[in-house]
């Protein structure tokens, strides 16, 4: 045995011995007493989870590189540390979706939180992630944590922070909440309290009450909507809204509509992932459905699907986030409205049109929620929509998910559909195809090379148009945009997966009134676009 591995077992020994949880001591003696688990305990110990996009997300395993009861009690532990050396009073909301091992580590989180002498708020169930952003500021807290791996594999799970204020956490609060994980001593020494105080179900009544204010009551309300929470917790929640609001019920995806932690009929739990939503879709050719709506599992994210061609297609998550924005600005909704640096550049002709401030963050909701004290709206291309910043400060796929259905309604009733409201966008616009190349990979060394590579040679020409700008967003964020004529390519890593994403975008103007022709020459464009740009990440 060389040194190396005696230290990694050393490490892995003293692990176990502070480990809380006798399942997950079990597994680790399992793989140290194995033999040939080398590799596996490199991994579990390659580190420890730190807080990324909007917390600590990984696979649920023993160790301080996965999400299990021993990383959650240090992390809590370092959450209510910091609220306290920051003075910040109030209680500590915490919810949790039906994941494995959810509720267990929000129970602790509770216990952590209490255990310090501070009150703890548990929602009464698995309920969506909008839900608990929403409790933060209703019930004044501190802060509020979301045990949820949102759209990522059965296999991993979460945990989300949030501020008072009910935004997700940015700079200087995750890198002082990390500082004061890593300065907890034994977890044996940590005082734990009793589980909190369960809230009743008067927290979601209050949620789905600000929800119906964002429809407007003299729109009209026939509509059928085809419907799946994709196994996740997004059902009764939308679904009570949905018919509140007085809208019909909505057919439900059986297969999909009760919480399942394993997510048996997907591959992934994610809308925008290929194959999804075949049982959504099936669903609405057969129920004869206007529109398709899915959440993902932890109802933050919405995704629409619509009859085109005889068939029905998945609208993008900058059409729908455009379709969003111009219903709102035809409803005379006053205000900034704002987007990522990955998403469609529409928007922002759209407010310039309009005379509507505009605001462009980098990608994620912590940074989109904060583009301007006027903000009134904000989308990210990831299927992500903020429709009323006054009731959730991020991503709220239900309240989304309904005004899609007034916009659709309101159409219905013009005998339009949304495709047409797209095709008068285009027109009046030209077509903004968007696309995006993304790579899984095994091994993040992998997206750090492509990243190098990329950056040491940009093309010097996308789509036969000299590249005119290459915007290096280091050290800010690892983003590289490059803009070529009309066409624009965003590189980044994503925050939350392991993946290597490039966004593209194609502009062609439609000339003569003739979308479709307009809309052919762009997916044309958008192919050769993305062969152009593995090929400059050296991928084949």
């Amino acid at each position: 045995m060389t040194s190396t591995e005696r230290d990694l077992r050393a490490e892995a020994e003293a692990w176990l011995a502070d480990d809380p949880d006798p399942a997950t001591r079990e597994e680790l003696r399992a793989v140290l007493d194995s033999g040939n688990g080398g590799a596996e305990l490199a991994d579990r110990f390659a580190g420890p989870l730190r807080f990324g996009t909007a917390g600590l997300r990984g696979p649920l395993r023993a160790g301080p590189n996965g999400m299990n009861l021993a990383v959650v009690r240090a992390a809590a532990a370092g959450l209510v540390r910091r609220l306290a050396d920051h003075e910040v009073e109030g209680p500590l909301v915490i919810g949790y979706d039906a994941r494995h091992g959810s509720h267990a580590f929000a129970v602790e989180t509770a216990r952590v939180a209490t255990g310090a002498g501070r009150e703890a708020l548990l929602l009464p169930r698995p309920l969506p992630t909008p839900v608990l952003a929403f409790a933060v500021r209703h019930h004044r807290a501190a802060a509020g944590v979301m045990v949820t791996a949102s759209h990522n594999p059965p296999q991993d799970n979460g945990y989300k922070v949030y501020l008072g204020d009910g935004s997700q956490i940015v700079p200087p609060a995750d890198v002082e909440i990390e500082q004061a994980i890593r300065a907890v001593g034994p977890l044996a020494e940590v005082p734990l309290g009793p589980p909190g105080q369960v809230l009743t179900e008067e927290i979601v009544q209050a949620y789905v009450d600000a929800a119906i204010g964002v429809v407007d009551a003299a729109v009209p309300r026939d509509l059928l909507v085809a419907y799946t929470p994709m196994h996740g917790v997004g059902r009764d929640v939308f679904v009570t809204t949905l018919e509140a609001a007085g809208y019909p019920a909505p057919f439900v995806v059986p297969a999909q509509a009760e919480p399942d932690a394993d997510f048996p009929t997907v591959a992934f739990p994610n809308p925008e992932e290929p194959g999804a939503t075949d049982l959504l879709l099936a669903l609405a050719r057969e129920s004869g459905a206007d529109i398709a709506i899915a959440n993902d599992p932890d109802a933050d994210r919405c995704a629409v699907a619509v009859p085109d061609g005889g068939d029905w297609r998945l609208l993008r998550g900058d059409e729908v986030g455009v379709l969003l924005a111009d219903h709102l600005m035809r409803r005379g909704t006053q205000g900034r409205y704002a987007t990522t640096i990955v998403s469609s550049s529409l928007l922002s002709r759209m407010c310039a049109a309009r005379g509507l401030p505009y605001g462009e963050t980098l990608t994620g909701f912590k940074w989109i929620v904060r583009a301007g004290d006027d903000l009134v709206y904000g989308y990210e291309e990831a299927l992500g929509y903020c429709v009323a910043p006054s009731i959730v400060r991020d991503k709220d796929g239900i309240t989304a998910a309904l005004l899609v259905c007034e916009l659709a309604a309101g159409l219905k009733a013009e005998l339009k559909t949304l495709t047409d409201r797209l095709d008068e966008l285009a027109e009046r616009y030209g077509v903004h195809a968007t696309d995006q190349l993304s790579v899984r990979v095994d091994d993040l060394a992998d997206i750090a090379l492509a990243m190098d590579t990329i950056r040491r040679r940009p093309p010097a020409a996308l789509l036969d148009e000299p590249v005119t700008g290459v915007e290096d967003r280091l050290p800010e964020s690892d983003v590289l945009i490059l803009r070529a004529g009309t066409t624009r390519v965003v590189v980044r890593p994503s925050g939350t997966e392991p993946k290597l994403k490039a966004y593209l975008e194609v502009v062609e103007p439609v000339v003569g009134g003739d979308i479709r022709k307009a809309r052919e020459t762009a997916a044309a464009s958008l192919v050769a676009l993305r062969t152009e740009t593995a090929a400059a990440l050296g991928l084949r």
